[in-house]
């Protein structure tokens, strides 16, 4: 097995971030205009990284990204069980097909906890794919009858 290491994502990642956003959407089978979601998510890592609103890590074997993950950190108000007031929204969690069932995504989610902890980032949410949903049930994600809806204006 090759050696993997867990490292912050900078700007220089950026290309290996935007392709697994778009990459992990195709596993879905969610239909989407490639081009336009580059663009757009080039556009807002571009800003969001150096204000720290978005943080990413990436997994490296022989200095190539196979795997990476990130969070947004959102003001959220407290509530029954929560009370920190942040809460990291995991996104983009994805390993390359060729370095799959490695626990390279555990990594990832490994950096993402670590971080929240040190950052007192109580709370965490995501949106757990089918193939994703069996590691985060491991880490202790709860599935949820959310009562999430959605809206694109634009």
């Amino acid at each position: 097995m090759a050696d993997y290491r867990v490292r912050p994502a900078t700007l220089d990642d950026i290309d290996a971030l935007v392709h697994h956003r778009i990459a992990m959407f195709q596993d879905m089978d969610v239909p989407l205009d490639a081009a336009a979601v580059d663009a757009a998510f080039r556009l807002w890592l571009l800003e969001m990284m150096p204000k720290g609103v978005y943080r990413a890590w990436v997994v490296e074997s022989q200095s190539r990204v196979s795997a990476g993950g990130g969070i947004t950190i959102l003001p959220w108000p407290p509530g029954p069980r929560y009370f920190s007031g942040r809460l990291a929204f995991v996104y983009n969690v994805y390993t390359e097909p060729d370095h799959r069932r490695r626990g390279l995504g555990r990594l990832v989610m490994d950096a993402i906890h670590s971080w929240c902890r040190d950052e007192r980032v109580g709370s965490l949410a995501l949106n757990a794919s089918r193939f994703g949903q069996p590691m985060y049930e491991s880490l202790g994600y709860g599935v949820t009858p959310s009562p999430m809806m959605f809206l694109a204006l634009e």
